[in-house]
């Protein structure tokens, strides 16, 4: 049977390093975002994108949870620290983290060179707060190195 027999409900993606950039377009304002054409390929079933740190922690995402499917996280570089309920989690470079459907988050603190790949389902999931279960540890401040 050939590929040709079969409605694919997607279409093929190729998305390399210079086609698209990191944009501040995204969720947060700390952050960069950097869309890998997924959406657009999958029909809006599934998100992928690269996120890395724009700017220093300083409140953090607050308390939210998300309206989505399935929802990973695979820490490319860096680390970040998480709330996940009243647990923290260190997520560190190699680390993959399947944030369960709705589960109440708080990423709260994370390195410079922190970048991740994030994919998601739907691709127009929803961020909606969330009461806080627990008080969130102090972020680690960003040293500058002096010349």
């Amino acid at each position: 049977m050939s590929a040709e027999s079969f409605d694919f409900p997607t279409k093929f993606s190729h998305v390399r390093p210079q086609d698209t950039a990191y944009a501040g377009e995204g969720l947060r304002d700390f952050f960069l975002y950097r869309d890998l054409g997924i959406a657009h390929a999958t029909g809006g079933k599934v998100l992928a994108q690269l996120v890395k740190a724009h700017a220093a922690p300083e409140q953090g995402t607050g308390w939210h949870r998300h309206e989505a499917e399935f929802h990973i996280v695979i820490m490319l570089k860096g680390w970040a620290r998480f709330m996940y309920g009243d647990k923290e989690t260190l997520v560190a470079t190699g680390d993959c983290v399947h944030q369960a459907p709705g589960i109440v988050h708080y990423l709260f603190d994370y390195s410079e060179d922190m970048e991740y790949l994030e994919i998601v389902g739907p691709a127009d999931f929803r961020t909606l707060d969330a009461t806080p279960p627990c008080d969130v540890p102090a972020v680690t401040p960003w040293v500058k190195e002096t010349a």
